[in-house]
């Protein structure tokens, strides 16, 4: 049986937006407990991260805990000439100051200034919408993380975070293109995956 992947995002999509503010702080209270305990996380120097938007995990406390790490906290550009994600580091002042753009696709990202490659970061925190128990990812339906990681083939390690519920046990079809996870944290599950 093959799953409606349309039908798929947009419910997920709707269930990520219901989720209460004390349900998003526990959960991402819950998730940043595990990955401080994480020995890749902890050994990085370079860790990208998203600024959330759409209802994903939030991603304040665990930005917060990178700068109190002295770790360098990187965020996604999207660069409109190939439709990849370049990261910009950001500084403490420059998050808590809220010094960002406001992208036509509804996020907010880092000002313009020098980007890096995705292959230079240690770890990539990402948002999706829905994974499988084989670390199968299923983003927004751009394909900004697909196209970046289709160009870093060994690094940075891909680290998903997501609401339990976002976790299915149905296998979700892989393309060539799609590009899985090394590891899944939720409220309740650590799942690594071989790549």
């Amino acid at each position: 049986m093959s799953i409606d992947l349309k039908s798929l995002r947009q419910q997920l999509k709707t269930k990520r937006k219901q989720v209460d503010k004390f349900q998003q702080q526990s959960s991402s209270s819950k998730i940043l407990h595990r990955l401080r305990h994480f020995p890749q996380l902890q050994q990085a120097k370079r860790v990208g991260i998203y600024l959330h938007a759409f209802g994903e995990i939030q991603t304040q406390q665990m930005i917060e805990y990178c700068f109190a790490q002295h770790k360098q906290v990187y965020l996604p550009m999207i660069c409109t000439m190939n439709q990849q994600l370049h990261w910009v580091k950001i500084s403490k002042q420059q998050y808590r100051n809220k010094r960002f753009s406001h992208h036509p696709l509804g996020m907010q990202e880092p000002m313009a200034s020098r980007a890096m490659h995705v292959s230079k970061l240690d770890v990539l925190i990402m948002p999706l919408l829905a994974c499988d128990v084989y670390g199968t990812r299923i983003g927004m339906g751009g394909g900004f993380y697909d196209k970046t990681l289709a160009s870093a083939p060994n690094k940075p390690l891909r680290l998903g975070i997501a609401h339990d519920f976002q976790l299915v046990q149905e296998r979700l079809p892989r393309q060539v293109w799609d590009q899985p996870l090394d590891v899944l944290i939720t409220p309740l599950h650590m799942r690594l995956f071989k790549r």
